[in-house]
C-alpha cells in the first residue's frame, strides 16, 4: 500500500458522514478524492499543485 492512498475500508468508514444530495451533479469516485486530500496534507504543497490523478484540483479544495 502506498502511503499516500487510503485503504479500501477506510472511504467506507467515512461515507456515511458525507451528504448526499441528489440535485448536484454526479459525484466523483469519492476515494479518489479522499487520497487526494490526504496527498495534499501529508506532502504540504498548495491546492494547485495536485496530480491530475486525484481529479481537479478546485474538486479536492472543495
Amino acid at each position: 500500500m502506498c502511503r499516500h492512498k487510503l485503504s479500501d475500508a477506510e472511504p467506507e468508514f467515512v461515507r456515511p458522514l458525507l451528504l448526499d444530495d441528489a440535485s448536484r451533479r454526479k459525484r466523483l469516485d469519492d476515494g479518489m478524492v479522499w487520497n487526494g486530500i490526504v496527498w495534499k496534507f501529508r506532502i504540504g504543497p498548495g491546492w494547485r499543485e495536485a496530480p491530475g490523478r486525484y481529479g481537479a484540483w478546485t474538486t479536492l479544495h472543495t
